[in-house]
């Protein structure tokens, strides 16, 4: 594996290195838990995903632990954010190793790969499929159009919570409220006459 293969969030987003995602994934601080990163139901990550996952994205450039969780979110949609107590013993477990190694920068322990670790990735096959892509595959077309309005609804909850009046954050309750009745409705009513 040579060169950078994916854009960082920053660079999506349109951000310099300092600065912040637009988007957050429900696994996320303050989030829904939407999918396995979450308090969501799904399918959980296997022992190695996060390990892999963490050798990929260091091959990029250096990250810290929570830069790693980040964009691990953000490249499964949202669908799996790892918990910090997953990726740092898988990046002790990898400096260990000698796969990467760690140094203080701006007060923040940062990891890149060394020779070894970089030697590990390039024996990798370039057309395996990335751990964070094989989480997101595991849900489904529609689940993903929901995450995504759910993260709509976020960002107008948000947006609701910093410049509403106390009468519009009133009615924003009233609808969520009424909102997650009728979630509950959909469930207690079953599936619709003829669907499977």
């Amino acid at each position: 594996m040579h060169g950078k293969i994916y854009m960082t969030s920053e660079e999506r987003c349109g951000h310099g290195p300092r600065g912040r995602h637009r988007h957050r994934g429900f696994g996320g601080p303050g989030g829904f838990g939407f999918g396995p990163g979450g308090g969501g139901r799904g399918r959980k990550a296997r022992r190695g995903d996060i390990r892999t996952a963490a050798l990929l994205l260091l091959a990029e450039e250096p990250r810290n632990g929570y830069q790693i969780m980040q964009e691990v979110e953000e490249r499964s949609d949202g669908v799996w954010r790892p918990s910090p107590g997953s990726v740092y013993p898988a990046l002790q477990q990898l400096e260990d190793e000698g796969l990467i190694r760690s140094q203080e920068t701006e007060g923040r322990k940062t990891y890149a790969l060394t020779d070894e670790g970089r030697a590990e990735v390039e024996r990798r096959p370039e057309d395996a499929t990335p751990p964070w892509a094989q989480m997101s595959g595991a849900v489904s077309d529609e689940a993903h159009e929901l995450g995504r309005l759910m993260r709509e609804v976020a960002s107008a909850f948000v947006q609701v919570m910093r410049t509403g009046s106390r009468a519009q954050i009133g009615k924003a309750r009233e609808v969520l409220t009424q909102a997650r009745r009728d979630l509950y409705r959909i469930l207690a009513d079953g599936e619709p006459e003829g669907e499977e």
